[in-house]
This record gives structure tokens, sequence and C-alpha cells, in this order.
């Protein structure tokens, strides 16, 4: 059978306050199809149903999240019901179980104000050690155990990323975004620079219509004494910060460069760092919101004022 074939399945499963909400959520940002508390009995069925024709001809891998809430949970059934699936040879069946110290469980329920599942009306100490009870033969039956007790959130997301990720080669997508304060922040701003400091074409007569991307307007601004170390330490940082939000598996990140009205100066700043950031092996997207807009001197003028008195 080829390997192409095969269905990959992850069933997570762990104590409660563990990180499987985390797990999961994560998995299904890299492109797993994720299930929670779904009965493992009920799995043969699922993983026979078609994949979502909005899916096309994606087969996703399927990660599933059982615990000790789930419907029908008995340990002994459990088993019985995934050595089952493990022997169909159309099937890859793991299992990630995540585990936590007794204390820390205790320290996050406390801080949350959550009741154990299995411990409504006792204290949570007693419902984390027969959770713990009921689990241990599948945390000693896991391919993949996580202890979580001094993992942070972004901890537990990175190690689930470094397991499980589909596509190691996936890249980043970067988009910078020149766009004019006046009309606006867009919303999804990772990273904003500021570069209303910098010499405004706009009240240069013979520069006013046209935009950042002309010749005559990058000159202009290039001119101003601030514009060499300005775009150095931008690319400088965005080179930094880059590797690190792919290192981390975000999937997208948004460059905000913003000027006052956005024709001019954010414009021109946005394609110099796209194309320097295309020198430095990145290949980032360039959009440019209020290039068409309207020049409006009274935004300008409001600007430049506030300028003038240091606001």
């Amino acid at each position: 059978m080829s390997s192409d074939s095969i269905k990959r399945v992850l069933l997570v499963t762990g104590l409660s306050g563990a990180g499987k909400s985390t797990a999961l959520k994560t998995l299904e940002d890299i492109g797993w199809e994720t299930i929670d508390n779904f009965p493992i009995r009920l799995v043969d069925s699922l993983l026979q149903t078609p994949p979502s024709s909005s899916r096309g001809d994606s087969d996703l891998p399927l990660a599933i999240g059982f615990d000790s809430r789930t419907r029908g949970f008995e340990p002994e059934k459990l088993f019985n019901s995934i050595e089952h699936l493990q022997q169909n040879e159309g099937y890859l069946i793991s299992t990630l179980f995540l585990d936590c110290t007794g204390g820390e469980l205790e320290r996050r329920y406390g801080e949350t104000r959550r009741r154990h599942p299995l411990a409504l009306d006792r204290p949570a100490k007693e419902g984390i050690a027969l959770e713990r009870t009921l689990l241990e033969p599948f945390r000693r039956w896991a391919g993949h155990v996580i202890d979580t007790s001094d993992l942070t959130t972004n901890d537990l997301q990175r190690d689930i990323r470094d397991r499980f990720t589909l596509d190691k080669d996936a890249v980043t997508t970067i988009t910078i975004t020149s766009f004019g304060f006046s009309r606006g922040i867009p919303n999804n701003i990772d990273l904003l620079f500021d570069v209303r400091f910098l010499s405004n074409p706009f009240w240069e007569p013979t520069l006013k219509q046209l935009t950042g991307l002309d010749p005559e307007v990058a000159e202009y601004i290039s001119k101003d004494p601030s514009y060499p170390e300005a775009v150095e330490k931008i690319l400088d940082m965005l080179t930094f910060l880059l590797p690190r939000y792919q290192d981390a598996g975000k999937a997208y990140v948004n460059v905000g460069i913003g000027c006052t009205g956005g024709r001019h100066r954010s414009v021109h700043i946005a394609e110099r760092l796209s194309k320097d950031l295309r020198g430095a092996g990145f290949s980032p997207n360039v959009l440019h919101r209020n290039l068409a807009s309207r020049p409006l001197e009274a935004l300008e003028s409001m600007q430049k004022l506030k300028e003038n008195r240091g606001v």
C-alpha cells in the first residue's frame, strides 16, 4: 500500500488542564483536522466518511481528542477500539499524552477558578488523582508524551509544531502594507512603523499628485538626513524578527508602514523594504491601501500643524 494512501490519525489525551485544548488548536493551525471529545468507538465510521467537498481532493490527517469526560470513556473498551483500528493497514495510529504534575494542575485550577471534571463537589486534588489513575494505561502506551508542568503555552505550541508539522518547509507569509494614519490603522498589523518624521513630498507642488512609486518622490524622500539610518534600522529589526516568527510557526506576519495620507512616504518605504528583504532571502507581498486615495490637503495640513506644535 502506498504511504500516500495511509490515513494518519493522532489520538490526543491526557490529564484535564495539561494542555489538550492547546495541542489540538496548534495541530489545527498546522494543517490537521481536529475533533475533541469524540467517542473512540465511532472513529472507524468517521474515518470512512469522505472529506468535505470544500477541501477538494485533500484528506487531512486527523487528530482526535478524548479524556475522562468523553462519552463512553471506559479504558478497556477504548484499548480494544484502538487495537481494532490499528489492524487496518490503511490507518497509521499514534497517541499523544499530555501529562502534568498534580501540584501544577492544582495551581492552574486555582488560578482559573474552574472545577475539575471529576471533582465537581470535592477538592481538585482528588479529581486529579482519580483521573491520573484512569489514564495511566494510556500514558504507558502513548508514543508521544509531553510533560507540560514547566512549559508555557508558547513552549507547548512549539513542541507540537516540531513533532507534528506536516510541511517542514512551510514559509511564513509576509505582507507589507503602506497606509495613511489619517484614514485609520489597518486592524491586522503585527509590526507597525511610523515614517511621518521623513520629509513630506506632499508639500512640493511638483510632487503632490505623484506617489511613492514615482522616482522623483523616491529621490526627494531619500534626501532626508534621517532616511539612510531609519531604513537600515527598520530592515535590521525585520531581518531579526521574521526568522523567529517562522520558527514559532506563525503563518502570517503583517508589517504596516504608515505616513499621513498613505500615498508618498509609506509607499516608497514599503517598496524599498520589500526590495531589501527579497535581497535578504525573504518573499514579501506588498499592498498599498491608500495609493489610489484622493490627496486631502486638510488632513496633511492638520498633521503638519500637529508636528509644528510637537504633538
